[in-house]
């Protein structure tokens, strides 16, 4: 029996207008698999009622044709549910497609559909807020919703807002309330990774696995000014944990006491509450990987509790 797939599509994202991917699902998708439809978002939120929706009908896959926005909305809605989330990469970051593995160019991402690779990923939750990849409540939190209300969308629009705000930055105090300690600290970054990256090739937490029933706590302390390209360029080269300001706890559960409640999950930005409690829920949602993760997974697990 053929599998039934729905393609949810932000006509934009990261800056480029998706006309032609509709063809590109013709033309590339396996049709002896797939009984497939497409619907294309209208407004902001639009992904996750549709997606919800489509769990509901008893849909298969339902695929998130966008970026980081895009997947969020669509994969924080399919937690829980029996239907996979599949993702054809086309923002600006692409942090989660880059995690797993799945290619970048529209036609061979869709080709990587075809191929099946499925795994049960685990998720965050931060209170009432679920979230997928990366969480976070300084600098990166600061520039998404600054990003989210900014004239100069994709990549560049999102390197100058960086420049521009990022000298004048004052690192906020925040309480991190963890089993087995207390860190208090103005951090640049406060992060919260599930998976590994941010987008873009940075890197910000290299041994993050959405398999492994944990998150990494990551903490950026403040640095001079002139070892800035220094530091940054460990992001890049998945070498931060080399850095004398930089520290990475793993955790299942901790809680955050914020001086400014302001956070992104997955690059969206959120005001939320000065008390944060997060925790890890494991191999609550089913995902499409690309080959590369599979590998991965396969290599890293002695059973088979999180892939089928």
């Amino acid at each position: 029996m053929k599998k039934r797939i729905r393609f949810i599509i932000n006509p934009i994202s990261g800056g480029v207008k998706k006309a032609r991917v509709p063809q590109m699902i013709e033309e590339h998708l396996n049709h002896d698999l797939f009984d497939y439809d497409i619907a294309i978002t209208q407004y902001k939120q639009h992904a996750k009622s549709i997606a919800e929706e489509s769990a509901q009908e008893g849909i298969d896959i339902v695929c998130a044709v966008g970026g980081d926005g895009s997947v969020h909305e669509v994969g924080t809605a399919l937690i829980g549910t029996k239907c996979h989330l599949a993702i054809i990469p086309t923002g600006s970051g692409n942090g989660l497609a880059r995690h797993l593995k799945i290619p970048l160019k529209t036609p061979q991402a869709i080709q990587n559909i075809n191929e099946l690779n499925s795994i049960r990923m685990d998720t965050g939750l931060a209170n009432d807020k679920p979230f997928l990849g990366v969480g976070g409540y300084g600098f990166d939190a600061f520039i998404a919703k600054r990003f989210d209300e900014y004239h100069i969308r994709g990549f560049w629009g999102y390197t100058q807002l960086v420049y521009e705000e990022y000298f004048s930055y004052k690192p906020p105090r925040m309480k991190i309330i963890l089993p087995d300690e207390q860190i208090k600290g103005n951090f640049l970054l406060c992060s919260i990774a599930n998976s590994s990256e941010f987008g873009n090739g940075f890197c910000i937490s290299p041994k993050s696995n959405v398999i492994d029933g944990q998150m990494e706590l990551v903490l950026l302390s403040k640095f001079s000014w002139w070892r800035t390209m220094g530091v940054i360029s460990r992001f890049f080269f998945k070498k931060i944990e080399g850095s004398r300001y930089i520290r990475i706890v793993p955790f299942q559960k901790a809680r955050i006491i914020l001086e400014v409640p302001l956070a992104h999950y997955d690059g969206e930005p959120f005001e939320v509450r000065k008390e944060i409690n997060l925790e890890i829920v494991p191999a609550s949602l089913s995902v499409l990987c690309g080959k590369g993760y599979m590998d991965i997974v396969n290599l890293k697990l002695k059973t088979d509790e999180h892939v089928y």
